[in-house]
């Protein structure tokens, strides 16, 4: 099929404001790059975040989204990696120099130039988007499609804060049950460990989602766990939960943040953090995590729970996440004109 001139996007012209629906010209890949039709794009907090002005600085006007699944298109004169036809994932971390300390050691997560997908260049509410072919991953069949959108962020992040956890810990915490954490969860108890899924206070809808995906237990975010945790993974971008999951954590517990932006944490006594209990963040990804990752899930295997939206509907989808009681996973399915309303694939 031809390329056309012209695409259809939902473009955040200023933070705090609603995404617009736009007709852009479809962007030409450059010598290194891809051009790829977007088959679905997940919704992430991190957009949120984005668009509502918690994370400062984006490109303006924004193309946000960078849980994008798509097939190629085109490629640049110099792409030997990818070729027209293959379905690829498009993640947050878009670029890095691979000349700073970090990438040199190895941490290109932390690389002092990065680009990112969706917020420091355009991501996939497009129908269009470009890519670097390095920064794309091969996607198996099973997530060449809307249910694969939410693993490029949800489930990547979710699994660096989960191999950041020292291997021996049983018993683990998850604060804020929303996309990564369902994810995360099917390849914990897949690992034989003890999942602990805290939700908004009274949300017995997702507390029983949690206890069939195979949770331990599952309660409000203000109670106590029947036994002690060896880690917590928080979610949730709620500052107060930290004193609440050192708390929770046994001796030598870790207390592991997976967001890109949190409220402020609260003053909380050095009892809660003594006898070895730490508290670490993740930034971003690495190459390294999306291949891992995308080699690991097929054989649990992690099926994503994803609602689908079409493009129009984007802000709405945003909005559904926002009120913390979507069930899995928002997504912006490209792949059909015939969406009108949103539907439940998955579990």
């Amino acid at each position: 099929m031809s390329i056309p001139k012209n695409m259809k996007a939902m473009v955040l012209q200023k933070q705090g404001q609603p995404l617009e629906l736009r007709r852009l010209p479809v962007p030409v890949p450059g010598r290194q790059q891809v051009l790829v039709k977007v088959i679905a794009c997940g919704i992430c907090r991190t957009d949120l975040h984005i668009a509502d002005g918690e994370l400062k600085e984006p490109k303006l006007p924004l193309v946000q989204g960078h849980e994008i699944v798509g097939v190629v298109e085109q490629t640049g004169e110099d792409v030997r990696r990818l070729k027209v036809g293959d379905h690829v994932g498009i993640p947050w971390l878009a670029y890095t120099c691979g000349a700073c300390k970090y990438c040199l050691a190895g941490k290109e997560n932390l690389c002092d130039r990065a680009l990112f997908t969706g917020y420091t260049i355009d991501g996939g509410f497009a129908e269009y988007t470009l890519a670097w072919d390095s920064y794309c991953f091969p996607l198996p069949a099973l997530y060449a499609n809307a249910a694969g959108a939410p693993l490029l962020c949800a489930g990547l992040i979710g699994h660096r804060c989960y191999r950041m956890i020292a291997p021996q810990a049983t018993r683990i915490g998850l604060y804020g049950f929303g996309a990564a954490a369902h994810l995360l969860t099917q390849v914990a108890v897949h690992q034989h460990k003890q999942v602990f899924a805290f939700t908004n206070t009274g949300d017995v809808t997702i507390q029983a989602f949690a206890r069939e995906l195979g949770a331990a237990w599952a309660g409000d975010s203000t109670q106590s766990p029947p036994e002690r945790l060896d880690a917590a993974i928080l979610f949730a971008p709620v500052g107060t939960l930290i004193p609440k999951a050192l708390a929770d954590v046994d001796k030598g517990g870790q207390v592991i943040c997976g967001g890109i932006h949190m409220s402020d944490i609260p003053a909380f006594p050095y009892r809660l953090l003594w006898e070895e209990r730490s508290i670490c963040s993740v930034a971003n990804l690495t190459r390294k995590d999306g291949d891992d990752y995308f080699s690991m899930a097929p054989q649990v295997p992690v099926i994503a729970a994803v609602r689908r939206f079409p493009l129009r509907q984007a802000n709405e989808a945003m909005q559904a996440i926002r009120s913390g009681l979507l069930q899995g996973a928002a997504v912006l399915d490209l792949s059909s004109g015939l969406i009108t309303s949103f539907c439940t694939v998955g579990f």
